[in-house]
Order: structure tokens, then C-alpha cells, then sequence
């Protein structure tokens, strides 16, 4: 798997998010940043995120991934 490919399928399933993508073969960085995660707890936030691999983590085309969530205000502060 590409980490072009982790993207695609976040930014379809995750409306309004942009989705950055780091690594290869079935580890992964991801950075999504989305009006989608105001106000949710860190964990929510990631099982969000976690609930749109499912299928690629249960194939095992993804192994491995860590997460980072924005709103777009956190993501401009950062940057």
C-alpha cells in the first residue's frame, strides 16, 4: 500500500478533511485535519480516523499507524 492511497480513502470517507500521508508498505504516519474533530476527545478523534483503515488494517495492507487530528484553527496555529 501507498501512502497516497491511505489519503485517498481518508479524504473520500472523512468529509471536509485533508489528509497527509507519510510512509510505505503498511506503516504510516497520517495528519488529518477537519472541522470533523471539534469538540471530540482524543479518543474519538482517533477512532474516527481508525474506523475508516478497518478494512486495510484487517487485511493487513496496513500494520502499523499513528495519528495526529486537527481542527483547521489548531492546524493554522501550528503552522
Amino acid at each position: 500500500m501507498q501512502a497516497d492511497e491511505v489519503k485517498q480513502i481518508l479524504e473520500q470517507q472523512l468529509d471536509g478533511c485533508t489528509a497527509y500521508t507519510a510512509g510505505e508498505g503498511c506503516d504510516f504516519q497520517v495528519t488529518v485535519v477537519g472541522d470533523v474533530f471539534a469538540g471530540l476527545t482524543p479518543v474519538k478523534k482517533q477512532q474516527l480516523v481508525y474506523g475508516c483503515l478497518t478494512e486495510q488494517i484487517a487485511s493487513g495492507a496496513i500494520h502499523a499507524v499513528t495519528i495526529k487530528t486537527y481542527t483547521p484553527e489548531q492546524w493554522a496555529a501550528l503552522n
